[in-house]
């Protein structure tokens, strides 16, 4: 018997809203949770350029916000495999060419501010379960302000040159991993970077979209 299956037998898992016992399915979100979990009614939420999908799993409402915010901004890293998990699943109606994942990347500065970088620590969980490379050859080489309380076109006016490659991509479908949607201009010129620098497409894949 190896480790993980040992600590699954001495501690069994429990659900990062309520506490409460999970199914062996979905080992980080009891049954009850996941039922009311603000889910969209669809995945995918955009077709258009430069994307081929835009997805998102929830709506960003309670607890799922609540969860995020604690997750960026309080390190509560005890959300990231239930995360993951959805995220692996949601993939399963995404393009099946997917063949890298892209997290969006934190300036130097402000990595060294909060410790982390939250799409890093979804993505390399996602790497886990789904084996998919991870790409760090893309840099945000701009410290931009906070995108939150900006309007869209501030919001893409403060992205512009923020991405920059440090090498070609070699992936033809790169994915691209986050918390939050909200406008897109993030994603946007992440994937215009990953375009330039040799991917054939890119889609993006969110926890949640505002």
């Amino acid at each position: 018997m190896n480790l993980q299956c040992l600590l699954q037998i001495l501690l069994p898992r429990s659900c990062v809203f309520c506490g409460a016992g999970c199914a062996a399915q979905m080992p980080h979100i009891c049954a009850g949770c996941l039922d009311d979990l603000p889910w969209r009614a669809r995945l995918v939420a955009r077709h258009e350029a430069p994307f081929e999908v835009m997805a998102a799993i929830f709506d960003y409402a309670f607890p799922i916000d609540a969860a995020l915010k604690a997750l960026k901004f309080r390190r509560r890293l005890d959300y990231v495999p239930a995360f993951a998990t959805l995220l692996a699943r949601a993939m399963r109606e995404l393009p099946d060419d997917i063949d890298a994942l892209l997290p969006v990347p934190l300036h130097w500065r402000r990595h060294l501010q909060r410790g982390y970088n939250q799409a890093v620590e979804l993505s390399r969980a996602l790497h886990s379960l789904t084996g998919l490379p991870m790409l760090c050859n893309i840099r945000r080489c701009r410290a931009t302000p906070y995108q939150s309380g900006l309007a869209a076109e501030a919001r893409s006016a403060n992205l512009r040159a923020a991405f920059a490659a440090q090498a070609t991509v070699p992936s033809r479908h790169v994915l691209i991993v986050d918390d939050v949607i909200t406008t897109g201009s993030t994603c946007r010129e992440l994937a215009n970077s990953a375009l330039a620098a040799g991917a054939k497409k890119v889609s993006v894949l969110a926890v949640a979209r505002t």
